[in-house]
């Protein structure tokens, strides 16, 4: 079973987290732009995005390919200053359909926003969405940035890959 990871982000975190788990398994990865991103190469994929506006970013792109990701074994890794909670869960229930999203499994880890690589809009958005945000925490990260990236989250996600390899192995296939 080959694999390979395609990955959407806006800012690097989702890049960077996607060289890391290539590092970490030899899988190709795929900027989801580059036009020689062809999922239908592959037997497996990891699905990478960052989430904006809470929409996953990639969520065009599967619409797009939908039926080529279909039947393949899913990995979907989403990237946001929000960690794992049913907020998160939401914003990637509303980006994709229920019956696609029941064939991924799901990984959210946490990324990072440095306030100077942001358009003076999207810092004034932050600024007026932080007003909203009931946890102090959030509303602190939304106004001055964040840096949550940490290599070590995506060992779960490696875990898989491996899993997957050792399968294709033992029925034999290259």
């Amino acid at each position: 079973m080959m694999g390979a990871i395609f990955f959407s982000g806006k800012y690097g975190s989702t890049a960077q987290y996607s060289y890391w788990i290539s590092e970490a398994t030899g899988l190709p990865v795929f900027d989801i732009k580059d036009v020689r991103a062809d999922p239908s190469e592959y037997d497996f994929l990891l699905l990478g995005s960052s989430i904006l506006y809470f929409k996953l970013t990639n969520r065009k792109w599967v619409r797009k390919n939908i039926n080529v990701l279909r039947g393949r074994t899913k990995i979907l890794f989403s990237v946001s200053g929000a960690g794992p909670s049913n907020k998160l869960n939401r914003w990637v229930a509303n980006s994709l359909p229920p019956d696609f999203l029941s064939e991924v499994k799901h990984i959210a880890l946490r990324g990072k926003l440095d306030h100077s690589k942001v358009s003076w809009w999207v810092r004034i958005i932050l600024w007026i969405g932080s007003l909203f945000n009931r946890s102090a925490d959030a509303s602190r990260d939304e106004r001055y940035g964040f840096d949550y990236m940490d290599k070590s989250t995506i060992e779960p996600i490696v875990l898989q890959v491996k899993e997957l390899q050792r399968a294709r192995l033992l029925i034999g296939e290259d």
